[in-house]
């Protein structure tokens, strides 16, 4: 939900110890985040059953501050009428779903926004390669990455980890991935290809 201003003075007068931390998925903490439930005059004539949450949290350094925001911390909210379950719960949830809101602006960025051929026939083909870049591309940052490379958007993979020059040279039975010294995320490839070494076989 946009924060509006009647939304924004009411999350100012919310009391300290109204303040849950949020959560994440393993159940440990998240760090500088909190999360509160709004009532009163805010939900008049809302449908009976309706909660809005809010979560404040640090903003990552860099980040601009907008009008809704307060003392420094980033607002956002979200209205559910799901009831009996914690805050920080429902908080982690809608959490996870923005995630998946995010893999469908990645798929309209990344080949979905136009297709590209005259025939239906021919998209179809074209919408399984992407669907499949798409699938890559979100298991890929999972499996292999670590930090904050696991959050680099799809131009960012581009740029830096998909476009390095490299050359694979076969000697004594082995193949050897060249990078070149200077690539400064030459090592996110080799980490990530450690990582990949080391999961299990599906076969």
């Amino acid at each position: 939900m946009t924060v509006t201003e009647q939304v924004h003075s009411r999350v100012l007068k919310v009391p300290a110890s109204a303040w849950t931390p949020a959560v994440e998925t393993g159940g440990e903490i998240r760090d500088g985040a909190w999360v509160a439930e709004l009532t009163g005059d805010v939900l008049h004539g809302w449908p009976k059953g309706m909660r809005l949450i809010v979560r404040k949290e640090r903003p990552h350094p860099g980040a601009q501050l907008r009008l809704t925001d307060a003392d420094g911390m980033r607002l956002t909210c979200f209205a559910t009428n799901t009831s009996g379950r914690p805050i920080a719960e429902l908080e982690l949830r809608h959490r996870l779903r923005a995630r998946a809101e995010d893999r469908i602006r990645a798929a309209r960025a990344t080949g979905l926004r136009n297709l590209p051929l005259h025939r239906t026939a021919q998209n179809r083909i074209w919408l399984e390669i992407v669907q499949i870049a798409l699938d890559l591309l979100a298991w890929m940052p999972m499996l292999a990455l670590t930090g904050k490379a696991r959050l680099w958007e799809p131009r960012r993979l581009r740029l830096r980890l998909f476009t390095t020059a490299g050359q694979l040279v076969t000697t004594g039975r082995r193949r050897i991935l060249r990078l070149a010294r200077h690539w400064p995320w030459s090592t996110h490839i080799t980490a990530a290809l450690d990582r990949l070494a080391l999961l299990p076989n599906p076969g």
